[in-house]
């Protein structure tokens, strides 16, 4: 007799997550996209998790990531919340600017496209 009214739903606080904002996908995605152009990346995967979000960079579907581009907003002010890893899992680079920590990777595009022209010629 005692019946207790449901309780509305309410918002419990889930975990945040991360995630990449609009301006930091256009400067992945175009690294990426020339990277592509030059046969270098065929395949990418994100992912949100609740302390990074991780951009993977794929040779094949199949493979491990060549690379992750990593956000942690955790590291923002001590070593710098971006950070891209290599396949053996050592830090290429890391700092505060995405740009410049995307440095690495382009050197990796002038010499993927010199060798393309030598082979060609």
């Amino acid at each position: 007799m005692n019946a207790q009214p449901p309780y509305p739903f309410t918002q419990t606080q889930g975990a945040e997550q991360v995630a990449f904002q609009r301006p930091e996908l256009a400067v992945i995605l175009s690294i990426y996209g020339r990277m592509v152009a030059a046969g270098e990346w065929r395949d990418y995967g994100i992912s949100c998790l609740r302390e990074t979000a991780v951009f993977s960079i794929f040779r094949r579907t199949a493979e491990h990531p060549l690379y992750r581009i990593e956000k942690r907003p955790g590291l923002h002010g001590k070593q710098g919340q971006y950070a891209v890893i290599g396949m053996d899992g050592r830090v290429l680079k890391r700092g505060h600017d995405l740009r410049a920590v995307l440095r690495v990777l382009e050197r990796r595009l002038i010499r993927a496209v010199d060798s393309g022209y030598l082979r060609r010629s």
